[in-house]
């Protein structure tokens, strides 16, 4: 008997507004292919200890793998609310954004990122994330441009 799969969708999320709305979409296009959607998130080691704690009220520190997890559960709810209508699996994995993302589109049919996220130069069209999974992901990429600010 064939097993049918869910067509995988992999987002990029870093909590910018772009990411918000890549996800956003990638929950749509999911939605109308029957998919299920990876939000993720990576993490690098950081030397700085100040530059740990996480964007909370809370003053405790956590290890920088926390902070993607607590940042990555909030930007989910935030940008697709507690039931989006189809599967949205949360990962943080270690390793720079780009490359995360590049061996995440390894298992996906389709990669959607967002034009960009906090790094960089504002004034770019397409941040180094995208421009670098855009030319190296094995599967498909869609990049969603996010509305301009008000």
């Amino acid at each position: 008997m064939s097993e049918t799969v869910e067509p995988l969708i992999v987002v990029g999320v870093d909590g910018s507004r772009h990411s918000r709305e890549a996800l956003r979409w990638a929950v749509r296009q999911a939605k109308a292919t029957g998919g299920r959607v990876h939000a993720v998130m990576s993490w690098q080691w950081n030397t700085n200890p100040f530059g740990m704690a996480p964007d909370t009220a809370e003053a405790d520190f956590v290890s920088a793998e926390e902070a993607a997890r607590l940042r990555l559960a909030d930007t989910v709810a935030e940008a697709v609310g507690a039931s989006p209508g189809v599967p949205v699996f949360r990962r943080v994995e270690q390793g720079s954004p780009a490359q995360v993302l590049v061996d995440a589109s390894k298992e996906a049919e389709l990669t959607v990122v967002g034009t960009r996220g906090y790094g960089g130069i504002k004034g770019a069209l397409l941040g180094s994330v995208s421009q670098q999974v855009v030319q190296y992901a094995t599967s498909s990429v869609v990049v969603v441009r996010a509305e301009p600010e008000a």
